[in-house]
């Protein structure tokens, strides 16, 4: 991981609310926050590992930093840019710095167009190239995928998942970018082939000096590739730390229910699993104080009132439960 005096990625105060007609004709409206003031900074050249059930708004997070919708508040702060004041000529620039890959690779890419067209298209938009030297850069994105040239006139419909996959990585490659949003992109593919996706995505960024931001709900996938990890819980952030702290030293109860019903590959080594009742509470009517208790074995009287803030350790491990400063 490359450190930098400033982050690639600042995010400050991010909220996003929607807005629910209900009611009689719609006329009552509520108000339902899916992420709540997240502040987060990402390192250029790192990857940064966003966890937490579904629900809890991680992709949320990443098409927010992306602009692919848009926030209620906050800042994201590109470099020197804070993407939420550009322009729409400015930002389709910025675009070209920042691409996403999807969980459903058969749903990102058209079936109509063959996978020359589909990496072709962001270069015939954003480049002038001649089109001798779009099927040049074409076949050398898809090499760079570990794919042969033999695979350009194929159809979504003709390819595995794991090939739609590198497919949908050397299009997000086309442009030359320096962050990708990698929303849970090996959740729906074997056991194998995510091992094949998770080594092709650390020689890629090894090579280009990529940043990424990798959204899962599966921690024991996120260890092999993240040099941190933010867990996150109903729209917030409320564990951050290096990878193997998290794992090691865990600090909020969440974390360490998430950790307790991770895989162990060696049978003979046994793991208290904490249970966790219920499921995450609707953002329509989140809990008071902090928004965990309803589920946390540990809670008292003081989570159900106030939220807990985010308290800061050693080598920028970071949590935010009532616990710590008891």
């Amino acid at each position: 991981m490359t450190t930098t005096s400033k982050p690639l990625i600042d995010i400050k105060g991010l909220t996003v609310d929607y807005i629910l007609n209900d009611g009689f004709l719609g006329r009552n409206k509520k108000i339902i926050r899916v992420l709540n003031k997240l502040n987060l900074q990402i390192e250029a050249g790192e990857t940064l590992g966003i966890v937490g059930e579904s629900g809890c708004g991680k992709s949320t997070l990443g098409n927010s930093i992306l602009r692919l919708l848009t926030p209620t508040a906050g800042e994201v702060i590109y470099k020197d840019s804070n993407i939420m004041l550009l322009g729409k000529e400015e930002h389709r620039r910025l675009r070209r710095h920042m691409q996403m890959v999807f969980q459903n690779p058969f749903s990102s890419l058209n079936p109509r167009m063959t996978i020359l067209n589909s990496i072709a298209e962001p270069l015939k938009t954003h480049t002038k190239l001649n089109r001798n030297e779009i099927d040049e850069k074409v076949e050398h994105l898809l090499q760079e995928a570990g794919l042969g040239s033999e695979h350009k006139n194929r159809y979504p419909h003709q390819m595995s998942g794991g090939q739609l996959q590198r497919v949908a990585m050397a299009r997000a490659l086309a442009l030359n970018p320096s962050f990708l949003v990698l929303d849970e992109p090996t959740s729906a593919l074997d056991i194998p082939v995510q091992a094949q996706i998770i080594n092709l995505l650390k020689e890629l960024q090894n090579k280009y000096n990529l940043t990424y931001m990798f959204i899962s709900h599966d921690l024991s996938v996120v260890k092999h590739i993240s040099d941190r990890i933010a867990i996150m819980y109903l729209g917030e952030i409320v564990e951050l730390g290096k990878t193997k702290r998290i794992f090691e030293s865990p600090l909020h109860p969440y974390t360490k229910a998430l950790l307790s019903a991770t895989p162990v590959p060696d049978p003979a080594v046994k793991r208290d699993y904490i249970t966790l009742e219920g499921h995450v509470p609707s953002p329509v009517n989140p809990p008071s104080g902090c928004r965990f208790h309803t589920r946390c074995p540990m809670a008292f009287e003081k989570c159900k009132t106030i939220a807990p803030s985010m308290y800061s350790f050693e080598e920028g491990h970071q949590a935010a439960c009532h616990l710590i400063d008891r």
